[in-house]
């Protein structure tokens, strides 16, 4: 699977959802850099636990069961 977060698709999706909303490219970069740290942080939680459960694939159960944790624990 081959997907990407790159920095277009978001600056798209911040001008749908917040049209008057403008952002500098550097507050844009950090935008980026946060996003990927968040789907990083989701990844590790959801090996480990996938792990506990004597599972070698990452099933979407896994993902939903720290996603609320990993949410907490971004916003600080």
């Amino acid at each position: 699977m081959n997907l990407r977060a790159s920095r277009g698709a978001i600056r798209a999706s911040i001008k749908k959802h917040r049209k008057e909303l403008r952002l500098t490219s550097k507050a844009e970069l950090l935008v980026h850099l946060s996003i990927l740290l968040y789907i990083r942080r989701l990844a590790e939680e959801s090996r480990i636990e996938a792990y506990g459960q004597k599972c070698n694939i990452i099933k979407p159960e896994h993902v939903a069961s720290v996603v609320a944790m990993v949410l907490k624990k971004s916003k600080g």
